[in-house]
């Protein structure tokens, strides 16, 4: 029989995998996109989910750019990931869709738009570009350069099959479109944003269709909305409702129906979507069945210490629990204007996924390293403001809703502490401690506060305050350290920056101030050893990276004295000034044309000229120039206290005819 069969029919060719754009609107309502905005609006996005699957209730893990991202690139919610707010970091062990698609074949390139999505943060791995170069070296980047620079990347780069992420920040705080936009939009200028990142989104699809050819996928996801003064919040981040919570999701390209699901989707499915399409799993947004979503806003209970926020949403029923409970058909009360709690029977469904949902513990994800003042003060530049570590439990801990009249008054002032305006933050964080006098946070600004302008006594006052809402806070010991610090005594900040440390080892500012109390005492290598693990965790600055040269050569560390100079003289480039240490230090080593080229950089106005042109001197010698005798003159001739008596004892010196 088998001589009679024949050959084996071949297996069928492998379909082609298709290349995959995702793009992400930062901060993009869904009733501002497609069919729910004004009329001509939004044409690209509109046109998109008129032949593809628009998802009209789908929803953001959290109202804050970072965790957001992180649900969409991991398939988890807040409470997996880890990540409750931005200027945390990403664990490495949790695998992100570009590791993932990576893997399996393709070219990957992520263009962002936003500080908040810095590499820093841990969300490029598996990107073999990832693009977060901000406008000018700001916090944000407009529209029309990310989508420049994703489509040149296109035409001239990237290989099939691709996966390729744009996203785009435009519609945040503030309102500042382009022309003609702006005039277009004069009385709705968020919308104006709005329209002008749709114009990018137009030309970055008809780029990518034109690139992708026959096989490509498309998805448009928002990552969370904005507030606009409804239920008393401007912004984001701060409450679960509609307006911060419903983003616009759309899923277009080959094999896509038209059509329009109306049931809750979570945007944390961009992850099973991306994979499916890949064949690496099931359970995409294309077959997703009905579920109960879930997503929480944790900023006001991790950073004021009130409670806890999580949503459920199921069918069109959806219940908040902050200490309180809510529920809203929102699809009949889309405003969210009438609360049914108690007026209707909320399914055990939803019951389960708000009981079941975990809260984050007292020791919350600690801020990534390389998120220094520089980072902070980009994440405020933005308006995320982080008032510091977890709160603690309060028994006392109001709901966020009933505190909507302070979350003007708390970014203004943590945004003018963030800015060092600490005279102008004074009076309006002692107004937060009238309204919620169990706010750590605003209790400790207020107490650094007093001590930042000189008022000891004041400052004194309010850390006793914090000692009263919370005996064992380390941040309460933290900035207490570095008020003695201000007050130079030392004696009463070492043992507690010690206690800080023993218990958040990678607190920055504390292994700062520890550096320099370390070298005062006169023990460098340990200050070195602080310095180091400052560098290790942020990106160090020349000056910095000098300055550990220093303490080194101090401890006679000469290899580890050249690493840190030679970082700095790259990072510092003709700004470097520290050729006498380095040329000295290569002479020790005896890299002798090193530190010919090091110390022939030392310009005659620096201080230690003399002791230059001494050891340059050395270097000549053992080098066998023949002007050496000359350089030997000169050192003498320019001799200070320090270099005569070097000079006169120098043996290297004999036998030149320099007499």
């Amino acid at each position: 029989m088998a001589a009679c069969s024949g050959p084996a029919p071949e297996p069928p060719p492998e379909a082609p995998r298709p290349s995959i754009l995702l793009v992400t609107l930062d901060t993009t309502r869904a009733d501002r996109v497609g069919a729910e905005a004004a009329a001509g609006a939004t044409p690209a996005l509109t046109a998109l989910a008129a032949r593809g699957r628009w998802f009209s209730h789908a929803y953001a893990t959290a109202p804050t750019t970072l965790p957001a991202h992180a649900s969409m690139l991991t398939g988890l919610v807040p409470a997996e990931h880890g990540l409750h707010e931005n200027g945390r970091r990403l664990a490495d062990g949790h695998p992100l869709a570009a590791e993932r698609l990576g893997a399996a074949g393709y070219h990957t390139a992520a263009f962002v738009s936003g500080f908040p999505l810095d590499r820093r943060f841990g969300l490029a791995r598996g990107f073999d570009r990832y693009d977060d170069q901000m406008d000018e070296g700001g916090a944000e980047r407009g529209a029309a350069e990310t989508t420049r620079r994703a489509l040149a990347w296109l035409e001239g780069e990237a290989r099939r099959p691709a996966f390729l992420w744009v996203h785009y920040f435009d519609p945040h705080d503030p309102y500042e479109p382009p022309e003609p936009f702006r005039s277009r939009f004069a009385d709705d200028p968020y919308q104006g944003e709005i329209a002008a990142m749709d114009d990018a989104v137009g030309r970055l699809l008809a780029g990518f269709e034109r690139f992708a050819g026959g096989g490509h996928r498309i998805l448009v996801a928002g990552d969370h909305g904005e507030g606009l003064g409804e239920h008393g919040e401007a912004l984001h981040g701060n409450l679960l409702y509609q307006g911060t919570m419903r983003v616009p999701l759309v899923i277009a390209g080959d094999g896509v129906e038209p059509a329009r699901v109306d049931h809750p989707v979570s945007a944390r499915r961009v992850y099973d979507t991306l994979l499916a399409w890949t064949g690496q799993g099931a359970g995409g947004l294309l077959d997703a069945p009905p579920e109960t979503v879930v997503g929480e806003a944790m900023k006001p209970h991790l950073q004021y210490g009130w409670q806890p926020q999580v949503m459920a949403v199921r069918g069109r029923i959806k219940v908040i629990r902050s200490g309180e409970i809510e529920v809203y058909d929102v699809v009949a009360d889309p405003a969210e204007s009438d609360d049914l709690a108690g007026r209707l029977t909320v399914e055990p469904a939803i019951k389960r996924a708000l009981a079941g949902y975990p809260l984050p513990g007292e020791q919350a994800v600690a801020p990534a390293a390389g998120a220094d003042r520089e980072a902070a003060e980009r994440l405020a530049a933005l308006g995320y403001i982080d008032w510091g570590a977890p709160q603690p439990r309060r028994t006392d801990a109001p709901s966020p809703r009933a505190m909507t009249h302070l979350f003007a008054e708390l970014d203004r002032a943590s945004g003018l502490f963030s800015r060092g305006d600490y005279r102008r933050a004074i009076p309006v964080l002692a107004r937060i401690l009238e309204h919620d006098p169990g706010n750590l946070g605003a209790c400790l600004r207020l107490a650094a506060a007093h001590s930042l302008v000189g008022e000891s006594r004041q400052a004194l006052a309010w850390f006793e305050r914090a000692a009263a809402i919370a005996p064992d806070s380390l941040d309460r010991l933290h900035y207490l350290a570095l008020h003695h610090l201000r007050e130079d005594d030392i004696e009463a900040a070492e043992p507690l920056l010690e206690r800080v440390l023993a218990a958040t080892p990678d607190r920055l500012t504390a292994l700062e101030a520890m550096d320099r109390i370390r070298e005062r005492q006169g023990r460098p290598a340990e200050a070195a050893a602080y310095l180091e693990r400052v560098i290790r965790l942020r990106r160090p600055s020349a000056a910095e990276l000098e300055r550990l040269g220093g303490l080194r050569m101090a401890t006679a560390d000469t290899a580890g004295a050249i690493r840190a100079f030679e970082r700095a003289r790259e990072l510092a480039g003709e700004e470097f000034g520290s050729y006498l240490e380095l040329g000295v230090c290569y002479l020790a080593d005896r890299r002798f044309a090193e530190a010919r080229d090091a110390l022939d950089r030392v310009p005659p106005s620096h201080p230690g000229y003399p002791m230059a042109l001494f050891k340059r001197a050395q270097v000549s010698v053992l080098l066998g120039e023949p002007d050496r005798a000359e350089r030997i003159r000169r050192a003498r001739e320019l001799a200070n206290e320090t270099t005569r008596a070097l000079i006169a004892g120098e043996r290297l010196f004999a036998d030149t005819g320099a007499g």
